[in-house]
Protein backbone atom coordinates (compact mmCIF):
# COMPACT_ATOMS: atom_id res chain seq x y z
CA UNK A 1 0.00 0.00 0.00
CA UNK A 2 1.08 3.62 -0.73
CA UNK A 3 1.26 6.30 1.66
CA UNK A 4 -2.28 7.25 2.82
CA UNK A 5 -3.58 11.41 3.92
CA UNK A 6 -6.92 11.99 5.79
CA UNK A 7 -7.92 15.24 4.46
CA UNK A 8 -10.57 17.36 5.59
CA UNK A 9 -12.44 20.01 3.34
CA UNK A 10 -14.77 22.47 4.74
CA UNK A 11 -18.14 23.87 3.26
CA UNK A 12 -19.37 27.54 4.63
CA UNK A 13 -23.06 25.98 4.31
CA UNK A 14 -24.42 23.31 6.94
CA UNK A 15 -24.74 20.72 4.23
CA UNK A 16 -22.23 19.24 1.38
CA UNK A 17 -23.57 19.95 -1.86
CA UNK A 18 -23.70 17.68 -4.72
CA UNK A 19 -21.47 19.32 -6.64
CA UNK A 20 -19.21 18.96 -3.31
CA UNK A 21 -20.10 15.26 -3.42
CA UNK A 22 -19.24 14.70 -7.39
CA UNK A 23 -15.74 16.18 -6.42
CA UNK A 24 -15.38 13.11 -4.47
CA UNK A 25 -17.02 10.56 -7.32
CA UNK A 26 -14.02 12.45 -9.53
CA UNK A 27 -11.64 11.62 -7.13
CA UNK A 28 -12.46 8.03 -7.07
CA UNK A 29 -11.63 8.19 -10.51
CA UNK A 30 -8.93 9.65 -10.56
CA UNK A 31 -5.76 7.41 -11.61
CA UNK A 32 -3.23 8.66 -8.79
CA UNK A 33 -5.52 8.32 -5.97
CA UNK A 34 -7.89 5.53 -3.71
CA UNK A 35 -10.55 6.71 -2.04
CA UNK A 36 -10.63 4.58 0.71
CA UNK A 37 -12.87 6.10 3.26
CA UNK A 38 -15.06 9.58 3.60
CA UNK A 39 -17.74 10.86 6.36
CA UNK A 40 -19.50 13.98 5.81
CA UNK A 41 -19.93 16.47 9.27
CA UNK A 42 -22.42 19.00 9.88
CA UNK A 43 -22.94 22.06 12.19
CA UNK A 44 -26.04 23.05 12.21
CA UNK A 45 -26.36 26.92 12.77
CA UNK A 46 -27.52 25.72 16.28
CA UNK A 47 -24.04 24.25 16.78
CA UNK A 48 -25.11 20.61 16.98
CA UNK A 49 -22.67 18.31 14.88
CA UNK A 50 -24.04 15.08 12.71
CA UNK A 51 -22.14 12.96 10.39
CA UNK A 52 -22.71 9.63 7.97
CA UNK A 53 -21.96 8.69 5.23
CA UNK A 54 -22.75 11.05 1.59
CA UNK A 55 -25.52 8.29 1.00
CA UNK A 56 -27.37 8.71 4.38
CA UNK A 57 -27.74 12.19 3.53
CA UNK A 58 -31.11 12.46 1.39
CA UNK A 59 -30.23 15.52 -0.94
CA UNK A 60 -26.90 13.52 -2.23
CA UNK A 61 -28.71 9.80 -3.11
CA UNK A 62 -29.22 10.46 -6.52
CA UNK A 63 -25.44 11.21 -7.34
CA UNK A 64 -23.99 9.00 -9.40
CA UNK A 65 -21.10 7.19 -7.73
CA UNK A 66 -21.48 7.53 -4.18
CA UNK A 67 -22.38 4.38 -3.80
CA UNK A 68 -19.19 3.04 -4.27
CA UNK A 69 -18.25 0.71 -1.05
CA UNK A 70 -15.57 2.02 1.41
CA UNK A 71 -13.77 0.68 4.29
CA UNK A 72 -15.36 1.97 7.54
CA UNK A 73 -12.17 3.39 8.93
CA UNK A 74 -13.20 6.71 9.58
CA UNK A 75 -15.30 6.79 12.89
CA UNK A 76 -17.29 8.91 15.33
CA UNK A 77 -14.37 9.99 16.83
CA UNK A 78 -12.86 11.63 14.18
CA UNK A 79 -16.35 12.79 13.12
CA UNK A 80 -16.35 14.85 16.65
CA UNK A 81 -12.92 15.73 16.17
CA UNK A 82 -13.57 17.38 13.08
CA UNK A 83 -16.96 18.99 14.45
CA UNK A 84 -15.50 21.08 17.09
CA UNK A 85 -13.19 22.45 14.47
CA UNK A 86 -16.37 23.92 12.33
CA UNK A 87 -18.38 27.28 12.88
CA UNK A 88 -22.30 26.79 12.87
CA UNK A 89 -23.99 26.72 10.17
CA UNK A 90 -21.00 24.96 7.88
CA UNK A 91 -20.07 21.45 7.09
CA UNK A 92 -16.68 19.34 6.20
CA UNK A 93 -15.71 16.03 3.97
CA UNK A 94 -13.73 13.99 6.04
CA UNK A 95 -11.41 11.91 3.17
CA UNK A 96 -9.32 9.06 3.37
CA UNK A 97 -7.28 8.51 0.40
CA UNK A 98 -4.09 6.37 -0.37
CA UNK A 99 -1.76 7.99 -2.90
CA UNK A 100 -1.67 4.82 -5.25
CA UNK A 101 0.97 7.04 -7.39
CA UNK A 102 3.68 6.46 -4.67
CA UNK A 103 2.68 2.78 -4.25
CA UNK A 104 5.74 1.47 -6.26
CA UNK A 105 7.86 3.64 -4.61
CA UNK A 106 6.71 2.65 -1.26
CA UNK A 107 6.84 -0.64 -2.01
CA UNK A 108 10.48 -0.68 -3.59
CA UNK A 109 11.49 0.87 -0.49
CA UNK A 110 10.30 -1.77 1.73
CA UNK A 111 12.33 -4.16 -0.29
CA UNK A 112 15.31 -2.58 0.67
CA UNK A 113 14.02 -2.19 4.22
CA UNK A 114 13.20 1.35 4.25
CA UNK A 115 10.01 2.89 4.92
CA UNK A 116 8.03 6.02 4.09
CA UNK A 117 8.68 7.81 7.74
CA UNK A 118 6.91 11.09 7.51
CA UNK A 119 4.98 13.21 5.43
CA UNK A 120 3.96 17.00 5.93
CA UNK A 121 0.88 18.36 4.12
CA UNK A 122 1.66 21.99 2.49
CA UNK A 123 -1.18 24.20 2.06
CA UNK A 124 -1.31 25.54 -1.92
CA UNK A 125 -1.37 29.05 -0.71
CA UNK A 126 1.96 28.59 0.90
CA UNK A 127 3.43 26.95 -2.24
CA UNK A 128 2.04 29.50 -4.38
CA UNK A 129 3.39 31.98 -1.58
CA UNK A 130 6.92 30.18 -1.86
CA UNK A 131 6.94 30.49 -5.78
CA UNK A 132 6.03 33.96 -5.84
CA UNK A 133 8.72 34.98 -3.75
CA UNK A 134 11.71 32.92 -5.59
CA UNK A 135 10.39 34.30 -8.78
CA UNK A 136 11.01 38.35 -7.13
CA UNK A 137 14.46 37.06 -6.20
CA UNK A 138 14.93 35.76 -10.04
CA UNK A 139 13.94 38.85 -11.02
CA UNK A 140 16.40 40.92 -9.13
CA UNK A 141 19.08 38.81 -9.58
CA UNK A 142 19.32 37.67 -5.72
Amino acid sequence: MGPAELLVLTFPEATVSAEAAGVLVRLRDAAGVRVIDSLAVVRDAGGEATYGELTDFEHLQGVAGLEEEELPLIGPEDAQEVAELLEPGSAALIVLVEHLWAEEAAAALRAVGGRIASGVRIPPENIEEAVRAAEARVATGE
